[in-house]
């Protein structure tokens, strides 16, 4: 192998390796802005909501850490608490194997209104460094990240009425015009089904 040839063998290793790395969206920082389709194939521009507290839900109906939360309605209710305090919750599935099909009848079936984002190419989900099903995050009404991690303290769900949920007091704090208390966790659940 002549040298210019290591010289672009090692080019394009560095290009394979810059490709597959995830961002991040970090606390205090502007949110990576999106423009993607919903289950019903619906535009959904993250800039067009500015003026709104977003909340963004890492979602994957086949993973048991978040069936067990549609089965208690953690999501849902929360969604719901808050729609009348100019708050949006997007479901965003980056698993590689579902499509808005599928994603349309899981919404049929569990009967949340709230709209679930089509992300199965894991653009999305790659530039927020999304890790796990559930992983949240809150965008506050200028465009920052103010909460990303996971949903509350209980990754067993053994403390089901008791546990801490920090995205309700994310969404309380910065709809009450307070700093977010608690404003980084470690997401848990299952790993988001990137496409390889």
């Amino acid at each position: 192998m002549t040298l210019q040839r290591k010289g672009l063998a090692a080019a394009l290793l560095v290009l394979a390796v810059a490709g597959t790395t995830r961002g991040a969206a970090t606390v205090g920082q502007a949110a990576p802005e999106f423009v993607v389709k919903d289950q019903d194939g619906r535009e959904v521009d993250l800039a067009k909501l500015r003026g709104k507290v977003v909340v963004l839900e890492w979602t994957n109906p086949d993973c048991p850490f978040v069936q067990r939360h549609y089965r208690a309605k953690t999501m849902s209710t929360l969604a719901d608490r808050f729609k009348n305090r100019d708050v949006v919750w997007l479901a965003v599935n980056s698993t590689n194997y579902m499509d808005a099909a599928k994603d349309r009848a899981w919404r049929a079936e569990q009967g949340f209104s709230y709209p679930v984002l089509d992300d199965r190419v894991g653009s999305v989900g790659g530039a927020y460094g999304a890790k796990t099903t559930p992983h949240m995050f809150v965008i506050d009404k200028t465009g920052t990240v103010v909460y990303q991690g996971a949903i509350d303290d209980d990754a067993a769900g053994a403390n089901e009425g008791s546990a801490r949920n920090y995205v309700a007091e994310a969404l309380d704090d910065v709809t009450g015009g307070r700093p977010v208390r608690v404003a980084e966790t470690k997401p848990y659940g299952c790993s988001v089904k990137y496409t390889k």
